[in-house]
């Protein structure tokens, strides 16, 4: 978990800026739910592995004490941080599916917290920026939120990315042929083969009672498929090149029923985000089974790798605290300067005022600091004339003009 200084967050704002941009234009609706939930709202929604990664919150005051009395090994925790978006959003269409329309699309940019390991661009505490999509089985879906995807990872300056998609029952099927009883051990170790490799997707396997005989029959079938028919349609439904079928593409979040996806570069381990079909979920939480599908990018992994590439745009990376700086002379003319400041903020300016009377030039070196590039100098003089001194402190020229001038030669000079 980490804190984050004032160009950490502009960047965050940046590219969330870029995500509800596309998420909107594809007609999807925000939701926000608690951090907390009931924590059988979240177990056994991830798998083995994602409910050893919950965070639970023990029981509070009175409850506490009595669970240690009664039982000091059991019942200790009541509530957990959520550890996705995609469960908070089940339980929230199946506890308000009248007031929603048939296909209801919503998109959530919230943080999320596991307790993992940290590793570059794995931390446990980060945002999930969720597209899902309620209500119809059609795969009209997937290539909806695929392209959704592609676009805002495309309108962020990503030129060399994939998205990988399988399907569950392909998947299934693989496992069947392949002599091995237990599916959700199989693919909890395929999900790690780009991690650990063949050879030790084999020995996680042999470990879980698969023989190797049906480890490397399972390997070579997810190695030899290249075609499925749902699979097909969304590549025909896409029509992008980035997307492409890889059967060894396992997700290893246990409620996906369908069509998988996963988006990964280069030079990151792991993915940019991923999601798949749930269409068994939300029926856990209600009386109906509702079709869904949804899709997560991993904003810290997008961030760690435009940060490493340097792509975020000049005015994003290297953004000052404001446009101008407002000097002030003397305790006397302080309400002066700070009125200047409020006439300059009402053309939608960014100014920011030096809070003391200090020496003219500690002041332009303060601004020149920040990054401000423009200086108001507002001395005894200026003031008696109703005038204003602008320092460009990039070129160094400075002009005096009448304060009622003084915002647009700014605008003009920035």
């Amino acid at each position: 978990m980490r804190d984050f200084l004032p160009s950490d967050v502009r960047k965050r704002e940046y590219v969330i800026g870029v995500i509800k941009s596309v998420y909107r234009s594809y007609g999807f609706e925000p939701v926000e739910t608690p951090a907390i939930e009931n924590i059988e709202t979240l177990m056994g929604k991830y798998g083995e592995e994602g409910n050893q990664l919950i965070f639970k919150i023990l029981k509070r005051g009175e409850k506490l004490d009595g669970s240690l009395t009664a039982d000091a090994k059991a019942g200790l925790t009541d509530l957990a941080l959520r550890y996705d978006l995609t469960v908070p959003l089940a339980r929230v269409v199946a506890n308000y599916r009248n007031d929603l329309p048939k296909f209801f699309k919503r998109y959530q940019i919230q943080p999320v917290w596991r307790a993992d390991r940290p590793a570059r661009g794995r931390f446990r505490e980060f945002y999930q920026c969720d597209v899902d999509a309620i209500g119809s089985a059609s795969m009209v879906v997937e290539a909806e939120i695929i392209g959704a995807a592609i676009r805002i990872l495309e309108s962020l300056g990503f030129d060399d990315f994939t998205v990988r998609i399988n399907h569950r029952a392909l998947l299934s099927q693989m496992v069947a042929k392949a002599g091995i009883a237990n599916e959700v051990d199989a693919l909890v170790a395929l999900d790690k083969l780009d991690k650990i490799g063949t050879e030790g997707v084999v020995k996680e396997l042999a470990a879980r009672g698969i023989t190797e005989e049906s480890a490397n029959k399972f390997l070579g079938s997810v190695t030899g498929t290249t075609s499925f028919p749902d699979l097909d349609r969304v590549l025909e439904l896409c029509a992008s090149p980035r997307v492409k079928i890889d059967p060894s593409l396992a997700r290893g979040l246990s409620y996906y029923t369908g069509t998988i996806m996963e988006i990964n570069v280069p030079d990151l381990a792991g993915s940019l985000g991923g999601g798949g079909r749930y269409d068994g979920l939300i029926g856990m939480f209600g009386k109906e089974q509702i079709p869904a599908c949804g899709f997560s990018l991993g904003l810290e992994r997008i961030l760690v790798v435009m940060d490493e590439r340097g792509m975020f745009p000049p005015e994003i990376a290297q953004s000052a605290a404001a446009d101008v700086l407002v000097t002030i002379w003397s305790d006397e003319t302080a309400a002066e300067s700070l009125k200047l400041a409020q006439d300059l903020r009402s053309s939608a300016l960014r100014v920011t005022v030096y809070p003391e009377p200090d020496k003219l030039g500690k002041q332009l070196k303060y601004a020149d600091s920040i990054g401000v590039p423009v200086v108001c100098m507002l001395g005894e003089s200026e003031i008696a004339d109703g005038n204003v001194t602008i320092k460009d402190l990039n070129t160094g020229e400075q002009a005096t003009v009448a304060r009622a001038e003084a915002a647009s030669r700014i605008a003009g000079e920035s």
